[in-house]
């Protein structure tokens, strides 16, 4: 099939086009380069990516139309999957406007082409951050969201709600897909993971914070992948409910949907399998919760099982070496 994929130089996008791309699928990949992080590791990401003869890539933000537009003009999808975000918690402390320029303005004109082009089936990534100060756990995709945090899940939220508005007036078949704390090899550099094996391999201390009391219902990318790839199939219509309390509208052919591990991890046994992984002891400034951020994720999956017959099942101590293996080759001067 053909799809086209926003966000393929980032983490998320990266590794579901080289996964479709070995499924024998085209994939034309769009995204915008920024500065957020490290560049370099961008350009990496897309060079693995272009030895595929089956990738063409378009760069351009998602502000721009007319860039979306050459990059649909190339793909002419059947599917389209929205990952490329402005993402970060903290950071939309720092830098608001780059929230509303991308994940409000960037993806009302993902929705533009969709109207336009009528894809197959439409997927928007989400997070669980829209969950916010909703304290019943695990997070149901039932749940009300009405309470974000941060800027990220508003704008998260916004885009969840412009997105079922296209879907309903368009009859654009859409899913939002809400991550839990996606880690995994050739992750991104701003997040816990990452920041902890660089500090404990250079000997620095790492951060560690609401006193190492928060807790992470983590999704190793190999199984969010997964997951993405079987709902690709599943496009929502009023013919194929789930066995369970299911998200699909009854006035569009809209769906939500968790893809999360199920088992919320304390941030302490998190670190815990890092030393282990690495062999070194972490040396830890504790740090009270920053703003912004939630106490605890933890997400109910049994909606993606139900669909898929799948759901994330990597442990942690699966996960957790297969970034330090990367890490290690990909940065060189592998541990001893």
């Amino acid at each position: 099939m053909q799809f086209l994929i926003t966000g393929t130089a980032g983490f998320i996008g990266y590794h579901l086009a080289r996964r479709l791309l070995d499924d024998g699928h085209s994939v034309t990949g769009f995204d915008g380069l920024t500065d957020y992080y490290d560049v370099q590791l961008k350009h990496a990401r897309l060079a693995q990516l272009s030895e595929y003869a089956g990738y063409r890539h378009v760069t351009g933000m998602l502000e721009d139309r007319a860039a979306l537009d050459r990059a649909a003009t190339s793909a002419a999808p059947e599917i389209i999957v929205h990952l490329a975000a402005q993402a970060g918690v903290r950071y939309s402390i720092e830098a608001p406007r780059s929230y509303i320029d991308s994940n409000l303005t960037g993806s009302w004109n993902v929705l533009e082409l969709a109207r336009d082009l009528k894809p197959q089936h439409l997927l928007m990534g989400s997070t669980s951050s829209v969950y916010g100060a909703n304290s019943e756990v695990p997070f149901n995709e039932n749940d009300k969201t009405d309470e974000p945090l941060n800027l990220y899940a508003a704008t998260k939220k916004g885009m969840e709600a412009m997105a079922f508005s296209y879907s309903q007036l368009f009859a654009i078949p859409t899913t939002s897909l809400r991550f839990f704390t996606v880690y995994g090899p050739w992750g991104r550099p701003d997040m816990a993971l990452f920041k902890f094996v660089s500090a404990i391999r250079e000997g620095r201390p790492i951060d560690v914070y609401g006193h190492g009391k928060m807790g992470r219902d983590f999704t190793f990318i190999a199984d969010l992948v997964e997951s993405i790839v079987r709902l690709t199939r599943l496009v929502p219509s009023e013919g194929n409910r789930a066995g369970v309390a299911d998200t699909l509208s009854a006035v569009a052919p809209y769906r939500t949907v968790n893809i999360a591990n199920g088992s919320p991890v304390r941030l302490m046994d998190f670190v815990s399998v890092v030393e282990r992984s690495l062999g070194r002891k972490a040396q830890i400034n504790y740090l009270p919760v920053q703003p912004g951020e939630m106490q605890q994720t933890f997400g109910d999956a049994a909606l993606l099982q139900a669909l898929t017959g799948y759901k994330p099942q990597i442990a942690i101590e699966d996960g957790v070496p297969q970034f330090v293996e990367w890490y290690s080759d990909f940065y060189g001067a592998r541990l001893a």
